[in-house]
């Protein structure tokens, strides 16, 4: 709130106690308008508030005169979600969002198989909407004038019941919500055959992606980050592909997918010399597109590093093939470097989740005194199932024999744990991992 000198904050009731305790330690006073959401009348203190949303909604007028501005004028900022450092500030205009938008209902709106938007579409996000404007598809779903429902808190349950009763037809979420809203007992009385779901924020392992298929499912992948807007990749398929079985299908929709319209996606090294696209060169992947940040809010220095070379640099290796589709390969950050090779934490990730009874899987570098570091697994059973390290790692050596994986990408450990550290959007964070599993 500080570094975004916010002079009106809404907070949503479930926040007060949150507000209360780092109120007098903000540098700059503040107005505080409260959301009830539905919720019993709250004894407040009169001064703590201007007012309660819809009771001042209520009381003001219906017309409003929009006063002109520039269309270069700051409209959002919103911070990144910290996973690989420091949360930053990005920040959009009014001219980035509406050409995110316009393109998402373009893109989208010709999609020529599966994972179309049409105008009567249901729209319910399962991204928070700090999450990067919610991936911004609410402002293309009220451009098209899409019914939608935005569940509050994110409750498999409740989630379920909206989809039935609503009859939701598009979402978007990360892997492990789809995971949530698959693994729940009500899923299965739930019909989710006329669910289009873009998937994001992480990798989209074929084990998950086949689960949702099974299900009747539209899943299939996007790819942007923070600093994009988001949107700058998509994975539709096309006729010929979507005619294909489960297994064949979930292979093509964990791709990352195509360039976005009037997005400029390459792959380079580190002297920004683009690299070949053969589906096996690998670079930093950068872009240029009309609705980049500009760069970080008061942080000059991190903003030149973000734009170098005239391309904001995503931090993810990835590689291009001929006909010109993108796949991530890892984040910079996150690849595991053991004995001067370098392994995917995201490949050993998708082969792991391929295994009956693995409901999550992380793998993460550990420090190693002979080789640097190590890959090391940590997978999270299905409800009701036994998983044995042994035969995690089994599964992979014999990978290995069969040289499909190097035989020192096999991790020497797989641990079998209950949870993983989540970010505040569901991704998986692998920062708090690693400090956790370093010893």
């Amino acid at each position: 709130m500080d570094h975004a000198e916010a002079d009106v904050i809404l907070v949503h009731h479930e926040f007060l106690p949150l507000l209360a305790g780092i109120r007098d330690q903000l540098k700059k006073a503040v107005q505080v308008i409260l959301i009830r959401d539905g919720a019993p009348e709250l004894a407040a203190d009169d001064t703590a508030f201007v007012g309660e949303y819809e009771a001042l909604l209520a009381e003001a007028s219906a017309d409003y005169e929009f006063p002109d501005f520039d269309e270069n004028t700051r409209a959002t900022t919103f911070f990144t979600t910290g996973t690989t450092g420091v949360p930053k500030g990005c920040y959009y205009s009014h001219r980035q969002l509406v050409l995110h938008t316009m393109a998402i209902a373009g893109w989208f709106g010709t999609a020529p198989a599966q994972g179309r938007i049409h105008r009567e579409d249901v729209y319910m996000p399962i991204t928070p909407m700090f999450h990067v404007h919610a991936w911004g598809v609410p402002y293309a779903a009220t451009l098209l004038g899409l019914k939608q429902v935005y569940p509050g808190r994110y409750d498999a349950a409740l989630m379920l019941r909206l989809i039935r009763a609503e009859g939701v037809t598009f979402s978007h979420c990360v892997p492990t919500l789809l995971q949530m809203l698959l693994s729940h007992p009500e899923s299965a009385n739930t019909d989710l055959s006329k669910l289009k779901m873009v998937i994001g924020g992480s990798a989209l392992s074929q084990g998950l992606c086949r689960m949702a298929l099974e299900r009747g499912i539209d899943v299939f992948t996007g790819y942007g980050m923070s600093e994009t807007a988001p949107i700058q990749a998509v994975m539709h398929l096309s006729s010929a592909e979507v005619a294909g079985d489960i297994d064949s299908q979930a292979a093509l929709r964990v791709r990352t997918g195509q360039p976005f319209m009037l997005c400029d996606v390459r792959i380079v090294d580190n002297e920004m010399n683009t690299q070949l696209h053969d589906g096996q060169a690998q670079g930093e992947v950068v872009f240029r597109s009309p609705w980049l940040t500009q760069g970080y809010l008061k942080e000059p220095e991190n903003s030149r590093s973000l734009w170098r070379g005239g391309y904001l640099h995503s931090g993810d290796i990835g590689s291009i093939d001929a006909a010109g589709w993108l796949q991530i390969r890892d984040r910079l950050k996150d690849v595991i470097k053991t004995g001067g090779e370098w392994v995917s934490s995201l490949a050993l990730e998708d082969l792991i989740s391929k295994l009956s009874g693995v409901a999550e899987v992380a793998v993460i570098g550990v420090p190693d005194a002979t080789w640097g570091e190590r890959p090391l697994a940590l997978v999270v059973p299905r409800a009701g199932t036994t998983l044995e390290s042994q035969a995690i790692r089994q599964h992979l050596m014999d990978l290995a024999d069969a040289r499909d994986i190097p035989t020192y990408a096999v991790p020497d450990k797989v641990l079998i744990v209950e949870a993983l550290a989540k970010t505040s959007v569901g991704k998986l964070d692998k920062k708090t991992l690693r400090s956790t599993y370093t010893e």
